[in-house]
């Protein structure tokens, strides 16, 4: 291993793994506050809000998705093997199987002494944007593959307590320095013959970015699928928020069309605006499939549109069938259904925090982008065995 990249993980794992102060007791930082811990406590079925309405017939392709899944794993196998046997003309019959071979569960945090049983809920979707092979005229904002000098160094090889933790960099003579942030990217000229395709739409470019996905729509009439392939390893910083500190939006107001209202209002300050997050994304080309399902999760199957979520898996087992009681954005409407807990996220933290997929689209973006609710959830794990994290 170069002496370079080997003083660049032991400066970060030390700083990672620091845990002594100065001998001054006044130098040391203040005690971080208690980890939260998730909490599953046993449930009646009535006592889940909206689980005699819900159409969980309508959940149940998601479920099967799941289960391609979760039948190799013990707690699932026998409630898993029932599925594939059976295919519910209705919601009744749904119903049945899951109140059968599940019991359900709510899932509380824990910090110190306090509990919450409400989180935060938000939304996402897979936004469609139109492109080209070619830059043109039209199409001029690039989405590109990783690009072959970004380097990806697994902490977790050197110090197994940072197992999962990894810096991304790249070799400047030989020193491993960060690599390129977004207003950095165009002097990398590793990046050129990189792009996938061009869009039309530098915003609507991030946004896919944020999503992690997205779909394009080819002038040929072709739409191809692009998902996540790698990061340039910066933290990812909100444009909403920069609009709220420097005084353009008020509190509360950085929604996704009140961020394009501004942007379509200060077309020369875009750039600022999108070089204040400097984290950049690189995607893959895959097949688009079923038209009707969403990309890929965490989990590996297809989003099912308004029946998957992502969560935290380090609270919530990822695959699992999870009840979601919240409201549609911005109204007291009641949304209570059966999802699946089959994708993840690195904005969504926490045992009661959820991320709910409502699609591909406008309409889809027009929900996800004002969706900021409390919500409550439930846990349904499979009888004879105990729910835990993973």
């Amino acid at each position: 291993m170069p002496k370079a990249m080997r003083a660049l993980l032991t400066a970060a794992a030390g700083a990672a793994i620091l845990a002594a102060c100065a001998l001054e007791p006044r130098s040391c930082p203040p005690a971080p506050p208690p980890a939260a811990r998730v909490a599953f406590e046993r449930a009646g079925w009535s006592e889940l809000p909206g689980w005699q309405r819900d159409a969980l017939d309508q959940s149940w392709p998601a479920f099967r998705a799941s289960c391609g899944v979760l039948a190799h794993r013990a707690a699932f196998a026998t409630a898993c093997a029932a599925a594939q046997a059976l295919s519910p003309a209705s919601s009744v019959e749904a119903r049945a199987f899951f109140e059968r071979y599940f019991d359900a569960y709510r899932i509380v945090s824990e910090t110190g002494r306090h509990r919450e049983a409400s989180g935060l809920i938000t939304g996402y979707f897979e936004p469609q944007l139109d492109g080209d092979r070619s830059p043109t005229a039209e199409f001029d904002t690039p989405l590109y593959a990783p690009p072959p000098d970004l380097l990806t160094i697994d902490l977790g090889a050197l110090y197994p307590e940072l197992r999962g933790k990894r810096l991304r960099g790249r070799l400047e003579g030989n020193r491993v320095v960060p690599y390129f942030s977004r207003a950095q990217l165009d002097r990398d000229p590793a990046l050129r013959g990189r792009e996938i395709v061009w869009v039309h739409d530098a915003l609507g470019a991030f946004f896919l970015e944020v999503q992690g996905s997205g779909r394009v729509r080819l002038p040929s009439g072709e739409t191809i699928r692009l998902q996540y392939a790698d990061q340039n390893g910066y933290p990812y910083r909100s444009i909403g928020r920069y609009l709220i500190e420097h005084g353009e939006l008020a509190a509360g107001q950085a929604t996704l069309p009140r961020i394009r209202a501004w942007a379509l209002a200060h077309r020369k300050r875009l750039p600022e605006l999108l070089d204040a997050n400097p984290s950049v994304v690189f995607f893959e080309e895959a097949p688009l499939g079923d038209p009707t399902l969403g990309p890929k999760g965490a989990l590996g199957v297809p989003l099912t549109p308004e029946r998957s979520i992502a969560i935290d898996p380090a609270f919530i087992p990822l695959g699992a069938p999870v009840f979601i009681a919240t409201t549609f954005p911005g109204s007291d409407v009641a949304l209570e259904r059966l999802v699946m807990a089959q994708d993840a996220g690195g904005a969504i933290r926490g045992p009661v925090r959820a991320d709910f997929f409502w699609g591909t689209g406008s309409a889809a973006a027009r929900e996800a982008g004002t969706m900021r609710e409390l919500g409550e959830l439930w846990l349904l794990w499979p009888k004879g065995s105990l729910p835990h994290a993973q």
